[in-house]
C-alpha cells in the first residue's frame, strides 16, 4: 500500500476505472455475440456496430479493431 496521499488516490482512481473498463468491454463482448448468432435480426448488426463506434471513440478498443470486425459483420450479413 502506497504512503504518497497521491499514490493512493491514484490506487482509487484507477480501480473504478479498471472496473468502470471491464464493464464496457463485457458488454461489448455480449453485444458482438448476439450479433453473430445464427438468424441475427439486422438490428442487433445495427445496435453492434453503433456500441463498437462507441467503444473505439472512448478508447476501450483501437479503432481499426472496431473496423474489422464491422467489415466482418457486414461480410457475414450479406453471405
Amino acid at each position: 500500500m502506497p504512503n504518497i496521499k497521491s499514490a493512493k488516490k491514484r490506487v482509487l482512481v484507477t480501480k473504478v476505472k479498471n472496473e468502470r473498463n471491464k464493464a464496457a468491454k463485457t458488454e461489448l463482448k455480449t453485444i458482438l455475440k448476439k450479433a453473430r448468432a445464427e438468424g441475427a435480426a439486422p438490428e442487433a448488426k445495427k445496435s453492434a456496430a453503433i456500441a463498437l463506434d462507441k467503444a473505439a471513440g472512448k478508447g476501450f478498443i483501437h479503432k481499426n479493431k472496431a473496423a474489422r470486425i464491422k467489415s466482418r459483420l457486414a461480410k457475414n450479413a450479406n453471405a
